[in-house]
């Protein structure tokens, strides 16, 4: 991963377009090809960002500024940052990564619509929790009705970040000849209209899951232990 802290600018161009005023910030330049702009402020999501696989070209202005040039190799989009000063920069190795370890209520969701993913979508069967991939694994990996993967990502609270989550395994999926067609449906207790729009235009089903209705379905009394 390489940190840059510097004074920029940022314009973004694609689907949309924004832009970023001069000012000092953090660009995080990741392994998997992603490209990331952070404030000091604003929780954990970054201003901007591109997604993988994408393309760094750096380059000058003649005005002297540093311009990088983010290219997605899989649309038009464009990430363009002028760095007038730069304060920081370092590379650093971090190594595999062994993934989230999730707990509480968001670890049951997933025991619960493991135990039941009819409740996603009719006659849709589970193959396995925890569906391995090389940048994570993802909740539920499941089959439909007619006998096609389906790759479920599980929130307590649905936001975009989910849904780039579930995207970049979708990405990585689609590539295995024996998986593909996989799609994906983005299951939460809530989700965000932002995050249903961009999940619905990636073509990605959208699920409410209602936590005590599920926990309905788990009664502890019927166990024999």
């Amino acid at each position: 991963m390489r940190i840059v802290v510097a004074r920029c600018q940022v314009d973004y161009a694609g689907r949309l377009t924004a832009h970023l005023p001069m000012a000092t910030r953090v660009l995080m330049l990741k392994a998997d090809g992603s490209v990331l702009v952070h404030s000091d402020g604003g929780s954990y999501k970054p201003l901007n960002w591109m997604t993988p696989p994408c393309r760094v070209t750096e380059g000058a202005t003649e005005d002297g500024l540093i311009e990088w040039t983010v290219c997605n190799a899989k649309s038009e989009d464009t990430l363009r940052i002028l760095i007038e000063e730069v304060l920081h920069d370092s590379s650093h190795e971090l190594g595999p990564d062994p993934g989230l370890r999730k707990d509480g209520v968001e670890k049951h969701l997933q025991e619960l619509l493991a135990e039941h993913p009819e409740t996603l979508a009719e006659d849709l069967t589970l193959v396995r929790r925890e569906y391995p991939t090389a940048i994570g694994p993802v909740d539920l990996m499941c089959r439909d009705a007619g006998g096609g993967s389906v790759a479920v990502e599980i929130k307590r609270r649905g936001e975009i970040d989910g849904v780039e989550q579930l995207t970049r395994y979708l990405e990585l999926l689609n590539r295995d000849p024996l998986l593909r067609p996989v799609r994906g449906i983005f299951a939460a207790q809530e989700i965000k209209p932002q995050a249903r729009v961009l999940a619905e235009d990636r073509g990605i089903s959208c699920a409410l899951v209602d936590y005590d209705a599920l926990r309905g379905l788990d009664n502890g009394e019927d166990r024999l232990f």
